[in-house]
């Protein structure tokens, strides 16, 4: 498996724009061969920004790259440029290939909670 996650520093007062953007647009994932899962994260406040992450999983870092490659990644990125006003300098990219995963046998989601 492949972890993509990109870490966004947002200014102050912003973050429900930030949010509002995201659960707006029309990404496609669910669409795309070896998509499994994204989250997007809100993290700890800083003196300047809230910090933010996408968390994308994938069965493969190819499934990933061949994404970054489609129609489908162009759409959903087109007009990430018009909320420049919403960061703190740019996105910071990282991937991880998973080496090692452990489960919880005994935790069953609740779908309610889930929906």
């Amino acid at each position: 498996m492949f972890i993509a996650m990109n870490r966004f520093r947002i200014v102050k007062g912003e973050e429900q724009a930030f949010e509002d953007i995201w659960r707006s647009r029309q990404s496609r994932l669910q669409e795309r061969p070896g998509f499994i899962v994204f989250h997007l994260l809100k993290g700890p406040e800083r003196e300047d920004h809230i910090l933010y992450a996408s968390h994308a999983l994938w069965e493969t870092r190819q499934h990933f790259v061949d994404w970054t490659h489609s129609e489908h990644f162009r759409e959903a990125h087109k007009n990430a440029g018009q909320n420049r006003h919403l960061y703190i300098g740019g996105p910071e990219f990282e991937g991880f290939e998973v080496v090692l995963t452990e489960k919880n046998p005994h935790y069953a989601p609740d779908d309610a909670a889930n929906a």
